[in-house]
């Protein structure tokens, strides 16, 4: 009688994301699992409601969680955002000599990306409507694109317009391929897009200029 009253531990579940046991996982483990479930209902629903509309209610009962947890782990919807469009570019170090091909390993690396990152996709939807969005795509262009850009372009003082260019391409590219689905552009085989847009790419970044 009491092993069955003491093991009915279940009662509220709201703090936890489904399918974490209690029980048998550690504190540590079951917050990493909670957290990722937060993250992964909050890139869903900035990707599809954008920043404004997206609310930590709607984003908690996707994540089946209460929505107090949100607030505790991320505190406002602007904290909840910059987490769950935290991303890495892990941009190729230039070749050698420095700037060698940089068009194309560049091409070539933010394919992989785009396809492989639903953040990034997802912020690229948020960024075009909205101010936070925005400034968040910009934070990380400046910071991880343009120290490539430094690296490589003949004039450091013309590393910012050289950068912004060669965001004209890689973003163009994204808009038109993986958030609009241009059916043109959704068809183009990856040979094919890195033929066309590494020449591009490379005289931006490298060449002298006009």
């Amino acid at each position: 009688m009491n092993g069955s009253k003491n093991g009915s531990t279940g009662g509220k579940g709201g703090s936890t994301a489904p399918g974490v046991d209690d029980r048998a996982d550690p504190p540590r483990r079951r917050s990493d699992v909670t957290r990722d479930a937060i993250l992964t209902a909050a890139r869903e629903r900035f990707a599809a409601d954008g920043y404004e509309r997206a609310t930590i209610r709607a984003i908690a009962k996707d994540a089946n969680i209460d929505p107090s947890m949100v607030m505790r782990y991320y505190v406002n919807k602007e904290g909840l955002f910059a987490a769950a469009v935290s991303v890495d570019l892990r941009l190729p170090e230039p070749g050698s000599p420095p700037g060698d091909d940089i068009g194309r390993a560049l091409v070539s690396h933010f394919l992989d990306m785009w396809e492989e990152n639903e953040v990034l996709t997802a912020l690229l939807r948020v960024g075009a409507t909205n101010q936070a969005g925005a400034e968040r795509m910009q934070g990380i262009f400046r910071e991880q694109v343009m120290p490539v850009t430094l690296r490589v372009c003949p004039d450091p003082e013309q590393a910012p317009a050289r950068a912004a260019l060669a965001a004209t391409q890689l973003l163009g590219l994204a808009l038109t391929r993986y958030v609009l689905r241009f059916p043109p552009t959704v068809a183009l085989a990856r040979e094919e897009i890195v033929a066309w847009l590494a020449p591009t790419l490379q005289r931006y970044l490298t060449s002298p200029s006009p």
